[in-house]
């Protein structure tokens, strides 16, 4: 069993934390702020090893009320400075939202759902992205909002609860000893749906492109009544693509249908993706409540973070900090 711990622990309430994903890992992390010594337990080989490996790492509070509830966006305020004063490489540029000229009038309707944005159009356009000159016409932006990698988030999570003292330890089964701890924090998504009767999955598919000839600075939101996706600039020119979340159960492998118009959006947002790497495909099931809000619920000495949906970066800091409150009395 790997593990990766530091000598000295806090004074505070022992917490054993379950699943080192963004959901653990900021429960982990605001647990031992407060002075908890705290462990985690991740069933997989490292973090991230769920759902929260495949995220896109945005932090979209006002993009996201365009098919969430109020809640979401009022909750999620505050994630983006958590974001920033925890781990590095938190980028603020905001989030482009453009459609093709077929699509156009998808744009008005996005507008109309969300707020806390700027239309500009294509001169505006071009000077926040050259690479898109002269292709887009009109576009949403949402200035305030920002994006981080996530799995360069999570491995800075993981050495920032080594740093408080606390530990991580991976390959634990997840049938392991939990007794000895003031409490346990289950943070393991969708493998607690046995414990949590009205829990379902929601399908996620993602891609990992590497295009030398496209510089995005921003994510970008390509609007289509059927298809709509996501992309996000990583370092060394790789991008992120990902799909809104399809209402399925079946975890296999990516269709070549889902490929096929994954990769013809992104082609229409530039042709030059035409020329890129396919680094990584991915799949996996989120786990959601029917709602899909994310939710603390608590049970004794034990308590469940579960049901992120696709929100997990928006709302683990807040999740995390209700959690900690419980713990500790407030």
């Amino acid at each position: 069993m790997a593990e990766q711990t530091a000598s000295s622990p806090g004074a505070g309430p022992s917490v054993l934390v379950r699943g080192a994903g963004v959901s653990g890992l900021t429960a982990a992390v605001t647990l031992a702020e407060r002075g908890a010594r705290v462990r985690v337990h991740e069933s997989g080989p490292r973090v991230g090893w769920g759902a929260s490996w495949k995220a896109g790492g945005m932090l979209a509070p006002w993009c996201e009320a365009e098919s969430a509830t109020p809640e979401v966006t009022a909750q999620s305020l505050s994630s983006l400075d958590w974001w920033d004063a925890h781990v590095p490489g938190v980028i603020r540029n905001g989030t482009l939202v453009l459609a093709p000229a077929r699509d156009v009038r998808e744009i008005a309707r996005f507008g109309r759902r969300t707020s806390h944005f700027t239309t500009i159009g294509e001169g505006e356009i071009a000077d926040l992205e050259p690479d898109l000159a002269d292709r887009f016409s009109r576009a949403l932006l949402f200035a305030g909002e920002g994006h981080v990698d996530p799995r360069a988030a999570l491995a800075s999570l993981a050495s920032r609860v080594v740093e408080l003292g606390g530990s991580l330890h991976f390959g634990v089964p997840p049938d392991a000893d939990m007794t000895g701890y003031d409490w346990v924090v289950d943070c393991t998504g969708i493998a607690a749906r046995e414990q949590m009767a009205d829990m379902r999955g929601v399908r996620g598919e993602m891609l990992l492109l590497r295009c030398p000839d496209v510089g995005l600075h921003r994510p970008v939101r390509m609007l289509h009544p059927r298809i709509p996706i996501y992309i996000v600039p990583r370092a060394d020119h790789v991008y992120m693509v990902g799909a809104t979340m399809i209402e399925s159960e079946n975890a296999g492998p990516m269709t070549l249908r889902s490929m096929a118009e994954m990769l013809g959006a992104v082609y229409a947002l530039h042709p030059a993706f035409g020329e890129a790497e396919i680094l990584e495909t991915g799949t996996g099931l989120r786990p959601s409540y029917p709602d899909n809000m994310p939710a603390v619920r608590r049970n004794g000495r034990h308590i469940h973070i579960n049901g992120m949906y696709r929100h997990g970066f928006l709302l683990s800091p807040v999740r995390a900090g209700e959690a900690a409150d419980i713990v500790f009395g407030a």
